[in-house]
């Protein structure tokens, strides 16, 4: 007999560990060789980790080799044993592993799935150093590695993951607070740069948004190397909490001219609300009094000739005075109307007994029907001077809004109840608007470099609902309409997701939370097709959607200890065996269980390390080090 043959018999009768004794579906029992009831066994002088719950085993079929994992154990007394001589009590009991099958080698190479079921008696094997680095091995032919760290389990052991196979889908990074999530995030996108960031055609072609509601991937003193250096990446650290605000988010012109964009900002109802703000968008009658300070003069005379001469006993007395005031706050730009809203307190009054207006002057009443009444509001608007030319954008959109409101409310097409909560929230939500929105015509201002961050920490709770979204569908549907290159790659990286893609909120309308989580489960449906890739952290995946959960491609799960949250994960995530899940509410920190299309089985790994220049700011403080001398107790 040669001496690789001897090897072979060798081998096998040491890695040998029991048969098969039962197969229901994808679980088989296996009987363990008495023989081999030790915690390790020697190999070649080597010690080999023996049958423990979580490791991999081979079955062999004829020339089949199946590859399950031990998820359970245990044992049974022989029934039949006052019928046999037994040496010992310890030789009466059987020990029998319960094992999940995973997957079988073909060709020399791992491929989960399962291709057959054993047969009873079919022999079962630990695994050795090839077959179990075959198992591990989550680099398909022609990809890339990158290296994210090491098996928990098996120290020493590296994993690595294939670019296309990583980045090439949607990530979910989940776990509790302190558990190392916002570091993984770090330590994938810091990876990528490091190994691309010299490279003209990723510098071309690939761009990264990231949305952070926490401020934990920028700094404030300016040397801002968080994630990747300060040189690749655009900032912004958005505030509503000064009057200035802080930096402001280019957006193209074209973009805040869309009807959709503020149904979205003033979540707008369905069925009277966004038609209204389409028409009042797209109204050319509103566009034509726009065009000039003296037509839009004129037309703020001929409303208030409308109020004025409206029978409807149901107008609010107070209109004529709000439609200027209104006016007066779309831009600081138009002036002169303090006094005009004086003048008209001072001397126009109501007639309830006719329904009509009259100008009271030094005792001298002149009525709306008479025909130097008009001559009066002209007098009345001749302190107001309207500069259209000199608005901003979002300005102007505000006094379209506003102008087209009042002509609907005057000529009866609306219903001023249905609009009034709709104007009401224009007041508030335009200057914040304008605290971090900044009108541009270049379409490429915001992708000048790799990647950009924005920071929403210093946002109030309604621009941080509202922006992470206008944002992301800005860019999904540049991508989309195929308006950049289409061999760009753009992927939309959500920390702390759960503050927008949450499937219950309190603060909003049933009608703005469909559209908001349409909009994202449209992006993790479709946005693969377009180049686009949603990466989402949080630290309660209970609280987001779970079409979101269902639909991303690969798991990076840290410690979960909240039932919800736990349950959440095991209705979604079809990647998970037995052992993994139980583990997720006992992982230490800085350790997950990587699962998903990249890796062939679910592994539990220790994200590599990345230097503190690049970690997130998201360290516990240790009160101890702030706190002085302690005394002696």
């Amino acid at each position: 007999m040669n001496n690789e043959l001897i090897d072979i018999v060798g081998k096998a009768s040491v890695l040998k560990v029991g048969a098969v004794i039962s197969v229901e579906g994808r679980t088989v029992k296996v009987l363990v060789d008495r023989e081999k009831n030790t915690s390790h066994l020697f190999y070649k002088g080597e010690l080999v980790k023996s049958i423990v719950v979580g490791s991999y085993v081979k079955i062999t079929k004829g020339f089949e080799e199946l590859v399950g994992k031990i998820e359970g154990e245990f044992i049974e007394e022989d029934i039949f044993q006052s019928r046999k001589n037994y040496s010992s009590d310890a030789a009466k009991i059987k020990r029998i592993l319960v094992v999940s099958l995973l997957g079988y080698f073909h060709d020399d190479v791992f491929e989960r799935g399962i291709k057959e079921l054993p047969l009873i008696d079919n022999e079962c094997f630990l695994l050795d150093e090839t077959e179990f680095a075959k198992v591990h091995n989550f680099i398909k032919k022609g990809d890339i590695p990158i290296h994210i760290g090491q098996l928990a389990q098996e120290r020493g052991i590296p994993i690595s993951l294939g670019i296309n196979g990583l980045f090439a889908s949607h990530i979910g990074i989940f776990g509790n607070t302190g558990s190392g999530k916002s570091y993984t995030l770090a330590n994938l996108y810091h990876s990528i740069f490091r190994k691309y960031k010299n490279s003209k055609d990723f510098q071309k072609n690939a761009f990264f948004f990231l949305i952070d509601f926490n401020g934990e991937y920028v700094q404030d003193n300016g040397a801002d190397n968080i994630l990747i250096e300060a040189k690749y990446k655009n900032i912004y650290r958005l505030s509503t909490h000064t009057r200035e605000g802080g930096d402001k988010f280019p957006i193209p012109e074209k973009i805040i001219q869309e009807p959709l964009i503020w149904t979205v900002l003033l979540e707008a109802t369905e069925k009277t609300q966004k038609p209204f703000i389409k028409n009042a968008l797209e109204n050319g009658f509103v566009d034509r009094q726009m065009t000039s300070a003296d037509v839009y003069k004129n037309f703020i005379k001929s409303t208030i000739i409308g109020i004025t001469k409206n029978k409807d006993k149901n107008l609010e007395k107070a209109l004529l005075v709000n439609f200027l005031r209104d006016i007066q706050e779309c831009s600081d730009k138009m002036t002169g109307l303090d006094s005009a809203i004086q003048f008209f307190q001072d001397f126009l009054q109501y007639n309830n007994k006719f329904s009509d207006y009259y100008f009271d002057q030094n005792g001298q009443q002149t009525r709306s029907a008479e025909n130097n009444f008009d001559t009066l509001i002209d007098q009345g608007i001749s302190t107001i001077a309207t500069p259209i030319d000199q608005i901003n954008a979002i300005e102007k959109i505000r006094l379209k809004i506003i102008s087209a409101y009042y002509n609907d409310i005057v000529r009866g097409y609306s219903n001023k109840e249905h609009l009034a909560p709709l104007i009401s929230r224009l007041k508030t939500r335009i200057p914040d608007l304008v605290k971090v929105i900044e009108i541009q015509a270049d379409t490429a201002t915001a992708a000048k470099k790799n990647f950009t961050v924005v920071s929403m920490k210093d946002l109030n709770i309604h621009m941080r609902k509202i922006l992470p979204l206008l944002f992301c569908k800005h860019l999904y549907d540049e991508k989309r309409k195929g308006t950049t290159n289409q061999q760009t790659y753009l992927n939309l990286i959500v920390d702390e997701a759960h503050n927008i893609m949450s499937e219950s909120s309190q603060r909003e309308s049933e009608q703005w939370k469909d559209y908001r989580l349409e909009t994202f489960e449209e992006i993790i449906k479709e946005g693969r097709k377009f180049g686009v890739f949603l990466t989402i952290a949080s630290q309660r995946p209970s609280d987001i959607s779970p079409t979101i959960i269902s639909q991303l491609h690969n798991y990076f799960l840290h410690r979960l200890i909240n039932n919800n949250d736990i349950k959440a994960i095991e209705r979604t995530v079809s990647y998970l065996d037995k052992v993994s899940f139980e583990s997720l509410p006992i992982l230490p920190t800085g350790t997950c269980i990587l699962a998903g299309l990249v890796a062939q089985v679910p592994v539990v790994i220790e994200v590599g390390k990345i230097q503190d220049a690049y970690k997130p700011l998201n360290q516990t403080i240790e009160p101890a080090k702030y706190w002085g001398t302690a005394a002696e107790s």
